[in-house]
């Protein structure tokens, strides 16, 4: 482990320990969450939409209203910067994706973690997706991952795999494309294992590259 593993390590267990508070109640922990992503929605001046009409403008947000849907089944609330360019993941397909990522903790106003930093230049948090159906399950690849090393397991947050449905996954091969790109705020059942465990949202702002 170097030394940036052990002051990020660090940072993390400040976090937790100001996140959790072992006199709270489960209940009273959803409501600080919830109240959490609520101040953000309001002090970003979100416009929060519903799904019935994310899909009646196909499945866009408008990012000039800074527009985010709320999924009803996962609680998340995504914005969809760009689409991508290549195709959707396929159902019955397994594929290499590769992402960019920005984490802030919602309870604390802070940026968490981070792989768009010098130190981990060389390092694009690499997944395996599969594709069942229309249900996404992924695992992160051990060694290539920064949350894998960070939170010490190799599951992907479900939050991250909710924009799966509604963007193409591909390489950009032309100047013109770029590849998709998301907002979520990821509620802690969606969450990593430290989110889920402090029972804090999280703000993601995340690449999806298909791999090699």
């Amino acid at each position: 482990m170097n030394k940036i593993t052990y002051v990020f390590m660090a940072f993390f267990a400040m976090i937790l320990a100001a996140a959790c508070d072992d006199t709270e109640t489960y209940a009273e922990q959803k409501d600080r969450e919830r109240a959490a992503i609520q101040e953000y929605i309001r002090d970003s001046s979100v416009t929060v939409i519903s799904e019935e009409q994310f899909f009646a403008q196909d499945t866009t947000t408008n990012l000039e209203r800074n527009e985010y849907v709320l999924l009803n089944r996962s609680g998340v609330y995504m914005q969809i910067i760009r689409k991508g360019c290549g195709e959707r993941i396929k159902p019955g397909e397994t594929t290499t994706v590769l992402c960019r990522f920005k984490e802030w903790n919602l309870l604390t106003d802070s940026l968490q973690l981070t792989n768009e930093v010098m130190s981990f230049a060389h390092m694009v948090d690499k997944m395996n997706v599969t594709n069942t159906s229309g249900s996404f399950s992924a695992s992160f690849l051990s060694g290539q991952s920064v949350m894998a090393s960070f939170y010490n397991s190799t599951s992907v947050p479900s939050g991250w795999l909710a924009p799966l449905s509604y963007i193409k996954v591909g390489r950009q091969s032309s100047p013109d494309e770029e590849i998709a790109k998301v907002k979520i705020i990821v509620p802690h059942t969606q969450g990593h294992r430290y989110a889920s465990s402090g029972v804090y949202p999280c703000l993601y702002e995340l690449t999806y590259e298909r791999g090699r």
